[in-house]
């Protein structure tokens, strides 16, 4: 998206061919973007500056993809052309109230059904920037508001009440944007135009966290992960194994352009329950599922506070995992925003993902270590964010296999 409206090309290596990665790529084109694939994990993105784009002949089909969802809108809300956002059942039933409202205060009008996609945005000549404080947690939020700075008069900035990813802060200052991050408030001037550039992109640390805990559970292994992203504003899954007794070391760290990059070492360990610190949550938003697995597997009992956001993912992950657990021995007991895992073993049994993909590849790894077959339905979903998921894990040793309908 950002190579999209910069001047001149980036060049993007270690791309995802993930079908959120893919629907974004097809969006960019539809909005007139020459974007080349030299081979599957490379782009070649032909930039048309901050006001290159043109309006799409169609609406904008976004598929499974969330965050494609918030930040495409703030990136089109700034535009002089029509537009249309939409995507599959899961995608149009979430909430974007919390992008709608500020970036209706920036002047942009925005068009929803009852708050959920499709969103239509009008066509507007400039936005005005605006100070807003987000009511949540929630770097889609930042960084939707501060792609529609960029089209905006004056300053825009966004509060945040917790840390959150900063990955288009970052990326943003590697094209020429000139973005301050001061107690929590990131802020950038409109009209700045953003250079192309060369991006090469780390191993991703939401899929790097299936590996590490198949490792954990398993006995006598010793894996190493490599180029392994690990901002210090996603790093909340291994500060949260750690406090749960998991043997996990980084190593060989550096930076692969704005973005800090290490080895995980990961060996097999004895796991142990205790209240998680709610601190942690914004920094391991995506990967709670699997640290409900984690919980199962551990001695005592977990207790989870403050993840009340995962009840508006691809799905209510929360109830998709108490339901799942119940189905396979494993008591949960729920609350509004949390949860306490009781350990325990696993059962076999047949379990529903709900069609969302972090939720089908936690029940997997569950499965690795019940005491019989465990068979998660409704799995296709997986290869939005993790192609190649069952090749990888069987790679290591666990028994997975997928039956695609």
């Amino acid at each position: 998206m950002l190579g999209s409206i910069a001047e001149g090309r980036t060049e993007v290596s270690g791309f995802l061919t993930g079908e959120d990665c893919l629907a974004t790529l097809a969006v960019m084109r539809a909005l007139g973007v020459d974007i080349q694939q030299p081979s599957a994990t490379e782009l070649s993105i032909d930039g048309v500056g901050l006001r290159g784009l043109q309006a799409p002949d169609r609406d904008l089909d976004l598929g499974n993809s969330g965050t494609a969802m918030r930040l495409m809108t703030g990136l089109l809300s700034g535009q002089s052309f029509d537009s249309v956002l939409t995507g599959d059942e899961s995608l149009t039933a979430r909430p974007m109230e919390r992008i709608i409202k500020p970036l209706t205060q920036m002047g942009a009008t925005i068009e929803s059904r009852d708050g959920r996609p499709p969103l239509a945005i009008r066509a507007t000549d400039r936005l005005r920037g605006i100070s807003y404080q987000t009511p949540m947690a929630s770097a889609q939020v930042k960084s939707a508001v501060l792609l529609g700075g960029l089209y905006a008069d004056g300053e825009t900035s966004v509060t945040e009440p917790a840390v959150t990813r900063d990955h288009t802060e970052r990326m943003l200052r590697s094209m020429g944007v000139t973005v301050t991050s001061i107690d929590g408030t990131v802020s950038l001037t409109g009209g700045q135009q953003l250079r192309g550039c060369q991006v090469n992109v780390p191993a991703d640390l939401s899929s790097a966290a299936f590996v590490m805990l198949a490792a954990l559970l398993a006995e006598n292994a010793d894996i190493q992960i490599r180029n392994v992203g690990v901002n210090p504003t996603r790093t909340g899954i291994i500060s949260i194994l750690q406090s749960m007794g998991a043997d996990i070391s980084l190593e060989n760290d550096r930076l692969l352009g704005e973005e800090p990059v290490a080895d995980i070492r990961v060996r097999s360990s004895k796991l142990h329950g205790g209240p998680v610190d709610a601190s942690l949550v914004s920094l391991a938003i995506d990967e709670f599922p699997v640290l409900f697995v984690a919980a199962a597997a551990a001695s005592g009992k977990t207790e989870f506070s403050g993840i009340g956001e995962l009840r508006v993912k691809e799905s209510d992950r929360i109830s998709a995992m108490a339901d799942a657990f119940g189905n396979l021995g494993i008591q949960v007991d729920e609350t509004d925003d949390g949860a306490v895992v009781h350990g325990g073993h696993f059962n076999g049994g047949t379990v529903q993902s709900h069609g969302d993909h972090r939720v089908a590849m936690s029940l997997a790894l569950a499965g690795t270590i019940a005491a019989d077959e465990v068979i998660v339905e409704d799995v296709n979903a997986v290869d939005t964010s993790f192609p190649g998921f069952c090749e990888c894990m069987t790679a290591i040793g666990a028994q997975i296999q997928a039956e695609r309908s």
